[in-house]
């Protein structure tokens, strides 16, 4: 097998096939939800293929079947029925400011009705939402595809800034953000008799006391054990679509820094990004972690004094998975749907289910602790020695050596820093520490 171009960065699901690079192919799960259903939800981590994923539906409803010629779905589509298609993408808006996201929608949908020489059909970004849709049924015939790629952006950008405000900002407007978003939405639900199908993705699912009580015809696939590789690569794909790239890479090495992302399938994923890196520069490092900004994840982590020691087996629910909203962010939630946590296995007390959760592979286990140790040991240089001095005296097994860095990393703490906390969180404090060294050496 050849060599091809690894599409780095590329979503465009016609740009991959025009330049035949590497792709990995998704049109079987396709075909099963135009089969199977009308309306889903589907979560993923950043960098993990939804938007792409989102674009091949979309060429896929426009008929342009030259792009699917030797993929699963090309014998088993009617390539004559072809749907006018409406695609929402929210990826690159800022929406930290109130105004922010009516203005970014209102240059979406002015965009749309300008490609389809559309008249504006409302006063409100949802009564225009809904204009185009019907307008678009009724010239062409055939009801409308919509598809809305990282619909939670708004959401997350607001909540997630790096402002370093404390007055409340952030949440009011993720808060208005989400319920703008609330109302725009629910034209999909609306507009039910005017739409063929409909694909919403995001990084989150804002829980059902909130915008997804709107949504309420949405089928969430996000942990259905038959769309568990709907995104991402397999081990499979590894084996034989990126085949050229294997030799000189030590395959169990691979396994081990980059599987194991799993909702509940039969197989635990690649996150796309990671792997695309690693394939072009040979070299085993935190790829997708580090093209992430963690800074909110690792500050509520210690706010809440999360023990991190937790992170290697914690249970929940399926309710407390999706324990997300403005007002009420789990931790389990956030490590979840973030990527950060991957479920490991499921345990069955009568009718209820609980997931037992643990990290995603090494890369996330080493990467995330040498973040949290910046908040626990803000000291840069000791901390970095600290880490270095560990792994030496563990790799030569010099318990003397050890004692000595242990108590180096200890007496840099203050020892006023959690004065007012109970004996229980100095010592969950303390422990987190020793366990983040450990892990973040590797």
């Amino acid at each position: 097998m050849r060599r091809r171009r690894l599409p780095i960065g590329i979503q465009t699901f016609s740009e991959i096939r025009d330049l035949d690079a590497y792709y990995v192919d998704k049109t079987p799960w396709i075909e099963r939800l135009v089969d199977e259903g009308k309306h889903y939800f589907l979560s993923r981590p950043r960098r993990f293929g939804k938007s792409l994923l989102v674009d091949t539906i979309k060429e896929l409803f426009e008929g342009n079947e030259a792009l699917f010629r030797g993929l699963h779905i090309h014998d088993r589509w009617n390539w004559e029925e072809k749907h006018p298609v409406v695609r929402l993408d929210f990826g690159a808006g800022h929406y930290t400011e109130p105004g922010e996201l009516r203005a970014e929608v209102a240059e979406i949908l002015t965009e749309i009705e300008r490609a389809e020489s559309l008249p504006t059909c409302g006063k409100t970004p949802a009564s225009r939402f809904r204009g185009i849709v019907e307008e678009l049924h009724r010239r062409n015939g055939r009801r409308v595809v919509v598809l809305v790629d990282e619909y939670d952006k708004p959401i997350l950008d607001a909540l997630f800034q790096e402002s370093g405000r404390d007055d409340g900002h952030e949440r009011a407007v993720a808060r208005a953000n989400r319920d703008f978003l609330a109302g725009f939405h629910a034209v999909v639900k609306t507009a039910d008799a005017h739409i063929r199908f409909s694909f919403l993705t995001g990084i989150s699912k804002f829980s059902k006391v909130s915008l997804f009580s709107t949504l309420n015809n949405l089928k969430d696939i996000t942990l259905d054990p038959r769309y568990g590789a709907i995104c991402g690569y397999r081990e499979d794909d590894l084996d034989t679509v990126f085949a050229p790239e294997l030799p000189g890479l030590d395959r169990g090495r691979i396994r081990d820094w980059y599987n194991g992302y799993n909702w509940r399938g039969e197989e635990r994923m690649y996150n796309p990004f990671g792997i695309l890196q690693l394939f072009d520069t040979r070299e085993f490092a935190a790829h997708w972690f580090e093209t992430g900004s963690p800074r909110f994840l690792v500050e509520t982590l210690f706010r809440r004094r999360f023990p991190a020691p937790q992170f290697e087996n914690l249970l929940a629910s399926s309710s407390l998975l999706s324990a997300f909203d403005v007002e009420r962010i789990g931790i389990e939630a956030l490590l979840f749907q973030t990527g950060y946590l991957t479920i490991h296995g499921e345990e069955r007390f009568g009718i209820r289910t609980e997931y037992r959760l643990g990290y995603t592979n090494l890369e996330v286990r080493q990467a995330l602790n040498e973040q949290l140790l910046q908040v626990l040991q803000p000291a840069a240089g000791p901390r970095e020695r600290n880490l270095r001095d560990l792994g030496r005296a563990l790799a030569a097994g010099d318990l003397e050596a050890l004692r000595k860095v242990f108590h180096a990393l200890f007496a840099g703490i203050p020892n006023d820093w959690f004065r007012k906390n109970r004996i229980a969180q100095y010592e969950g404090y303390y422990a987190s520490v020793v366990y983040g060294y450990l892990a973040g050496a590797g």
